[in-house]
């Protein structure tokens, strides 16, 4: 098989899809493929460079979709073909690629980008051709597109409600804050809505420590140490981390090489998931959290029948799934229904059936797809266990809008999703 269709054979997929019921089922399609055109699905993700450490399973989710629609059938009577393209880690070749995918290729959908300044590189051509583009990570928000579907968090749905933690009973009651971060659009406009959201709560500017680093740093002694030095002047003190990308590795080393532990001076991570703590040593960062949508270990029956269908195509015990690959999933869900809603892959007719789509997602909750194009989203706060995975110590009981327009960003005041 060549890579795009790696995994499982059709028959394999319609049989896995049979036994999975009801929490996987999708609106009616007819059986077998119509003679039309295939329906061309683009996945723009970095498949080398600093960020395929994570990216790389971004578009394994996408090829796994686009398998598991062709066994049944396709969508609309026609198959789904996918055109994957290696952006490389680099930030204007993601606009050359996407430029590619929507002028030469022609693909009907694209979902593609981890990273802020990737979605801002090709925010100009899917609006300039009129694509669309499902993102599928958290980010900083301020932004709205018609081209675009956000399926990851906004800052309401888990920058603020992981630093309202940390300063709460539960998080340890901190009262200094040291934002660490890669030195790009997400971390920096998410700390300057955190550092608003913490002075409103009484945390002056001395309290917080602001420190930022290039895609792919390695040397983290200094910082590590700054930390500590931050955190002996007398007041509890916690660690927000928007870093990204491989860059996390050595981070985390770090902060076992130093005896940071979870009790002295927890991390909580917005960038860090079941992925990314493969390839570390989780021992010395038990308690650690991460603020998320979604993680592997949440219960229940679409939870077990996503993890199920990710073994079933992959065939590695070893991969995990994590959150931007669960929010995949649902934008790529949601899109098939909006599709069979409009009766075309039109992009102007796909948008208007998007508002309102609904679907019961593997974290569990019932998610809706608004009008400003964001998706509501529950929040979990999870702590990191020796194997790898998350022990989830908080979870808001309901879904909740996203604010793409952040409060705490004074300009915002009128302004309205």
């Amino acid at each position: 098989m060549t890579q795009q269709t790696q995994g499982m054979s059709r028959r394999g997929l319609g049989r896995l899809a049979l036994g999975l019921g009801g929490a996987l089922a999708l609106p009616a399609i007819r059986p077998g493929f119509a003679q039309g055109a295939p329906i061309k699905v683009g996945v723009l993700h970095s498949l080398s460079g600093t960020m395929a450490i994570s990216e790389t399973a971004l578009r394994d989710t996408v090829l796994m979709m686009i398998e598991w629609a062709n066994s049944q059938g396709g969508l609309l009577g026609r198959k789904l073909e996918p055109v994957v393209v290696d952006p490389a880690s680099n930030w204007p070749l993601f606009a050359e690629k996407a430029r590619e995918l929507l002028a030469v290729s022609k693909v009907d959908v694209t979902y593609g980008c981890w990273t802020s300044v990737s979605r801002k590189s090709v925010l100009p051509v899917f609006e300039e051709l009129n694509g669309l583009l499902f993102y599928p990570v958290q980010y900083e928000g301020e932004e709205q597109s018609r081209n675009v579907f956000y399926t990851g968090a906004a800052p309401n749905q888990q920058a603020i409600p992981a630093v309202e933690y940390l300063m709460g009973k539960d998080g340890g009651e901190a009262k200094r804050i040291a934002l660490l971060g890669t030195d790009y659009v997400y971390p920096r406009t998410t700390n300057r809505i955190l550092r608003a959201y913490l002075n409103s709560k009484g945390i002056a500017d001395a309290d917080i420590m602001e420190e930022y680093t290039p895609f792919g740093h390695s040397d983290w002694q200094g910082i590590v140490s700054s930390v500590k030095r931050f955190a002996g002047e007398g007041k509890r003190t916690a660690i927000v981390s928007t870093i990204n990308g491989d860059a996390n590795v050595p981070f985390y080393r770090e902060l076992g090489n130093q005896g940071i532990k979870a009790e002295d001076i927890p991390c909580v991570a917005f960038s860090v998931g079941e992925e990314e703590l493969a390839g570390i040593d989780t021992k010395p960062l038990v308690g650690h959290l991460a603020a998320w949508n979604y993680f592997m270990s949440v219960p229940g029956k679409p939870n077990d029948d996503f993890k199920a269908m990710w073994r079933a195509y992959i065939k590695n015990d070893r991969r995990v799934t994590n959150d931007p690959m669960e929010a995949t999933y649902t934008g790529f869900r949601m899109w098939m229904q909006a599709v069979t809603k409009a009766g075309t892959t039109s992009v102007d007719k796909v948008r208007e059936a998007m508002y309102g789509q609904k679907l019961m997602t593997p974290c569990g909750y019932e998610e809706t797809m608004g009008t400003n194009h964001h998706l509501s989203k529950p929040v979990m706060i999870g702590e990191v266990q020796d194997n790898g995975q998350f022990n989830i110590v908080y979870k808001t009981p309901t879904a909740i809008p996203a604010e793409n327009w952040s409060p705490y960003i004074p300009e915002n005041k009128n302004r309205r999703g």
